[in-house]
């Protein structure tokens, strides 16, 4: 009884159908994008030094 109870929680928690990003997933990428190329930025600024 208490391992079908684990097993019926674990399915809904693990499901697909209740995941959801928070935000669209070109946020995402320009998020990255824009993160990665101030970090560029500054490695090839500091390394004019």
């Amino acid at each position: 009884m208490f391992t079908a109870l684990i097993a019926q929680a674990s399915m809904k928690l693990f499901s697909e159908e209740g995941r959801e990003l928070p935000a669209h997933p070109i946020f995402f990428g320009v998020f990255t994008f824009a993160v990665l190329m101030l970090m560029l930025y500054l490695v090839l600024r500091l390394d004019r030094d």
